[in-house]
């Protein structure tokens, strides 16, 4: 039963939009309906798409909204089972141990002792398995394609049942499932058993139009002006073959830090400068810097001196 402090899922996609744009995160409609069957047929969702295009906030967004708790697990190369899902406090195990010893206890007490609730430490996969007065939490696996493929592997029982299953214990099921969300920069394949078992949705860099709206509301100093400028330029850029592009998470950084520079509308010398805060490799920075640059600000001024549509 829910408390007054937690919020009914919506039960539409249109709620879900508006719930969304409450949270300042601008979704289309397909998004809005891949989240809302994914809360509501209780399964994982699959978000894949270049860095930077809002998948981690797609949790964030969704956590504040529903007021939930949000558990973060973030994946990285080596990331192992005593990490992602639990490990027994061995310091603690071992004075409990010498202890009883000392008390002259059984052993197979002992072990029924140590091996207990009491010891046993809880990371991110585990404590999302636990009931919470606010409802099921919203638990983010951000960036699995960063882990090793034995991890992905791992989660499959937690993906199909949402359990934990520990040797010493037994399996630990949750009685509601928390509501997951994954992410992949697809820096590689993740398996089909895994996808198989998730709603999966592809995030693309957003419109021009999409991406002025987010501005506004992220970085509402910028002006009318340099607004559009910032997306007419970072939309040209998106089609030079570099080894980076940027994603909407570095437009709103460059309106920020332009904002901060007073700049008013772009020019050579302010993009120059703040380069490093839209493009993260030197290669990158290199070949637009100077005459490139100043190729694509002339474009951009033109269009943006013709009448907004």
């Amino acid at each position: 039963m829910r408390t007054a402090g937690s919020d009914p899922l919506p039960r539409s996609v249109a709620a879900m939009l508006e719930l969304l744009d409450q949270e300042n995160y601008l979704a289309d409609r397909s998004l809005a309906t891949a989240i809302h069957l994914s809360l509501h047929l209780k399964r994982p969702l699959f978000l894949e798409g270049e860095a930077g295009v809002g998948k981690t906030e797609v949790a964030k967004v969704l956590a504040g909204g529903l007021k939930r708790r949000l558990i973060r697990l973030q994946c990285y190369e080596g990331l192992d089972v005593a990490s992602a899902v639990y490990e027994w406090d061995y310091a603690r195990q071992m004075i409990e141990i010498r202890l009883s010893e000392a008390s002259e206890k059984e052993r197979s007490e002992i072990e029924s002792t140590i091996f207990s609730d009491r010891f046993l430490l809880k990371r991110p996969l585990l404590q999302a398995l636990d009931p919470e007065i606010e409802g099921p939490p919203v638990l983010l696996i951000d960036e699995l394609d960063r882990a090793d493929e034995p991890f992905e592997a791992y989660l499959l029982e937690l993906l199909s049942d949402f359990q934990v299953t520990i040797p010493e214990i037994g399996t630990l099921r949750a009685k509601e499932p928390p509501i997951v969300v994954i992410t992949s920069n697809r820096t590689r394949e993740i398996h089909d058993a895994l996808k198989r078992r998730c709603f999966y949705y592809w995030i693309d860099y957003p419109s021009a139009e999409r991406e002025r709206k987010i501005l506004d509301r992220k970085a509402p100093g910028a002006g009318e002006r340099l607004s559009r400028e910032i997306v007419l330029f970072v939309q040209r850029l998106r089609k030079i073959d570099f080894f980076k592009l940027p994603g909407i998470a570095e437009t709103i950084d460059w309106a920020e830090a332009l904002i901060e520079l007073d700049v008013l509308e772009l020019s050579p010398q302010a993009i120059n400068d703040t380069l490093g805060v839209l493009l993260k490799y030197q290669d990158d920075i290199a070949r637009l810097q100077g005459s490139e640059a100043a190729r694509l600000l002339a474009e951009v001024k033109a269009e943006a001196a013709l009448p907004a549509e």
